[in-house]
């Protein structure tokens, strides 16, 4: 069942680019998340996924993309095998974390 959700999100991310959240309005966010990777300003959500896995396994239950010093982040929310949330944010257009942290 993890495989299958896994497996939905990611096909969701390759048929469509991330639905941003920036700190501004909500309108127009997919779109400015479609123009800036079109543009390569930020990475497919694909190839921050196995970076993420690796520092905080468990259940991503929820992506943001925001603004952040400048910068476009990811934010993933990760559930683990024990219940805890942890919070990773990634820098969007290098690809490296940010920082994490538990019950963020």
């Amino acid at each position: 069942m993890k495989r299958l959700a896994v497996l939905v999100l990611a096909g969701l991310v390759l048929a469509m680019p991330l639905a941003a959240r920036a700190d501004e309005d909500d309108d127009g966010d997919h779109d400015r998340a479609r123009d800036l990777y079109e543009h390569g300003e930020i990475k497919g959500l694909a190839d921050i996924l196995d970076v993420v896995r690796a520092r905080a396994p468990g259940d991503v239950v929820a992506v943001d993309l925001i603004r952040k010093a400048n910068k476009w982040v990811y934010r993933f929310q990760v559930v683990g095998a024990d219940g805890r949330r942890k919070t990773v944010d990634v820098d969007a257009g290098a690809g490296v974390i940010m920082r994490d942290g538990e019950g963020d």
